[in-house]
């Protein structure tokens, strides 16, 4: 997909640098080998959907593990209505 035709968006933007982190350590795990630019286009989408893949059951296994703890994290309040400018 090219560079301007990404759709989906962050629900809370000021997180972006860290899920971009993320998901680069991810890859890494994955022992996938990320191109010098940064742009993972030529990639299979077999091996970009395991990236994610991966992510999401992180992000899991992290609120499970705070709330086996006791501790539960705060739950954004999110909706899917599109503010107009």
């Amino acid at each position: 997909m090219a560079l301007g035709q990404k759709r989906n968006q962050l629900l809370l933007p000021q997180a972006a640098a860290a899920m971009e982190q993320f998901k680069w350590e991810t890859a890494a795990e994955l022992g996938i080998e990320v191109p010098q630019s940064g742009y993972m286009g030529d990639l299979p989408s077999r091996v970009n959907g395991a990236i994610g893949g991966n992510m999401v059951r992180k992000m899991i296994a992290a609120y499970e593990q705070s709330l086996a703890s006791g501790t539960q994290p705060p739950t954004p309040r999110v909706t899917n209505a599109r503010t107009t400018p």
